[in-house]
C-alpha cells in the first residue's frame, strides 16, 4: 500500500464476515483504493459494541483501520449506505450473497480497484431500491469481468478475426469470447448463443447501469445469458458457485433469475 503510515482510512464494502476467537470477527471488504481487504474487527461480538452495527455484510462503512502483524484492525466504523431494501427481502439479499463470492474470487488484493468498487456499490443500490434483479445481475456479472481482466470479446471472432455479423454465435471460454458461425459450428464444448442473446449480451457491455435501466428479457434470453456467463465465470474461478444452490432454493430452481 502506498500509505505505510500505521492508521489509515478508507470506504469499504463487507462482503463477507466469520467469527474469530471469542469476539472478533474477520471481514472482507472491497475498497476502491486497496482492492480487497482481509481485517479484524475486535470485539464486536460483545455486548454492547459501538462498531458491531456498522461492519455487517453489504455495507458501505467509512474505516479507520491500524496495520497489523498478519492482519489489519478496525479502530473505527462508521456506516455510510446500508441499502435496506436488502435486508426484507431474501431473495435480493441472495443475489447480494452471490456478488460478494463473485467479488471475493475475482478481486485482488492490494491493488486500486475504483471501478470494481462503484460497480459493486451501485448495483447493491439498485438491487436494494427495487430494479429488477435479473437484468442487474446480467449487467454485475459482465461488468466485473471487465474490471478483473477477463472481458469477454464480443465485436469479432476470438478464432479469425472477422467482425461480427447478425447472426448466432459461439462462446468459447477458453479463448475468452465468442466465435462466428464459421469458427464455431460443431466445434465441441463450445456455448452456442442466439442472435437475440448476443444483441443482448453486447448491449449490457456497451452500456452503464443508466442506459439499461428500461431494458426488459425474455426469460429465454436471460436464461442464455445467465447460462453463458456463469459457466465462463466458473471455467475463470475454477470451481463451482457455493450461492448457486441458494439463489436456486429461493427462485424455485432458476438460480439467478
Amino acid at each position: 500500500m502506498p500509505n505505510r503510515e500505521r492508521l489509515y482510512r478508507t470506504e469499504g464494502i463487507v462482503l463477507k464476515r466469520n467469527d474469530f476467537g471469542e469476539a472478533d470477527r474477520l471481514l472482507v471488504l472491497i475498497t476502491p483504493e486497496f482492492g480487497k481487504l482481509r481485517v479484524l474487527a475486535k470485539g464486536v461480538r460483545k455486548l454492547p459494541s459501538r462498531k458491531a452495527g456498522h461492519v455487517e455484510p453489504f455495507m458501505r462503512t467509512q474505516f479507520l483501520l491500524a496495520r497489523g502483524r498478519d492482519l489489519d484492525i478496525v479502530t473505527q466504523a462508521e456506516a455510510i449506505e446500508v441499502y435496506p431494501g436488502l435486508r426484507s427481502d431474501l431473495g435480493r439479499m441472495g443475489y447480494a450473497f452471490y456478488m460478494a463470492e463473485l467479488v471475493d474470487a475475482l478481486a485482488e488484493e492490494g491493488g486500486e480497484s475504483q471501478a470494481l468498487y462503484a460497480l459493486v456499490a451501485e448495483t447493491l443500490r439498485r438491487l436494494s431500491s427495487g430494479d429488477q434483479p435479473v437484468l442487474l445481475m446480467r449487467f454485475f456479472e459482465l461488468h466485473l469481468l471487465d474490471c478483473a481482466g477477463y472481458r469477454p470479446e464480443l465485436q469479432r471472432c476470438v478464432t479469425c478475426g472477422v467482425k461480427h455479423e447478425p447472426t448466432a454465435v459461439y462462446f468459447s471460454f477458453s479463448e475468452g469470447g465468442v466465435r462466428c458461425p464459421r469458427c464455431g459450428e460443431g466445434v465441441p464444448g463450445l456455448l452456442r448463443l442466439s442472435l437475440n442473446a448476443f444483441k443482448v449480451l453486447r448491449y449490457l457491455q456497451g452500456n452503464d447501469l443508466g442506459a439499461i435501466s428500461g431494458l426488459r428479457l425474455r426469460p429465454e434470453t436471460d436464461r442464455e445469458l445467465q447460462i453463458a456467463l456463469q459457466r465462463y465465470l466458473v471455467w475463470i474461478i475454477e470451481r463451482n458457485l457455493k450461492t448457486l444452490g441458494f439463489l436456486s432454493r429461493v427462485h424455485g430452481g432458476t438460480p439467478g433469475t
